[in-house]
């Protein structure tokens, strides 16, 4: 089985992939390889985490566009989280933001965990891609 490149943690059969500072010419397709080795693995949901993305260019566009399809055909659900204005302008522009959902975060790409806000102790609320991300051995963090 292929190795990604980018770090993917496994919520059950949800895969969050982080995706780098900058996505462009230089590392599209490895990113759309990565994207397709995940659905290809049974990811019921991609959420593609391009929060830290501060520059996507159309070859990462297009890397993201061939994974939304790919998803679509296996019967997967993609989701992308993003934060930078820059970002979030290329993919209004081009339509991948009417094709795609789009989300603010990873917590609320989940299913809205951040909008519960902290607990009466002021701790963040529970997720469990944060968890997982804490413990890289728990298994129920894998892929089954």
């Amino acid at each position: 089985m292929a190795q990604e490149r980018f770090p993917v943690v496994w919520l059950s059969k949800a895969a969050v992939v982080t995706l780098p500072v900058e996505i462009d010419i230089a590392n599209a397709d490895l990113i759309r390889e990565d994207l397709l080795s995940i659905l290809n693995r049974g990811a019921a949901t991609l959420i593609v985490d391009m929060g830290g993305t501060t520059f996507c260019d159309s070859a990462g566009v297009s890397a993201l566009v061939r994974a939304h399809k790919r998803a679509a055909a296996n019967g997967s659900e993609m989701r992308l989280v993003v934060s930078a204005p820059a970002v979030q302008r290329i993919l209004d522009i081009t339509g991948v933001g009417r094709l795609m959902d789009i989300y603010p975060s990873v917590a609320a790409s989940l299913g809205g965990a951040d909008q519960a806000g902290p607990d009466e102790k002021g701790s963040p609320p529970y997720d469990g891609y944060h968890a997982a991300l804490a413990d890289p051995d728990d298994k129920a963090a894998q892929p089954g």
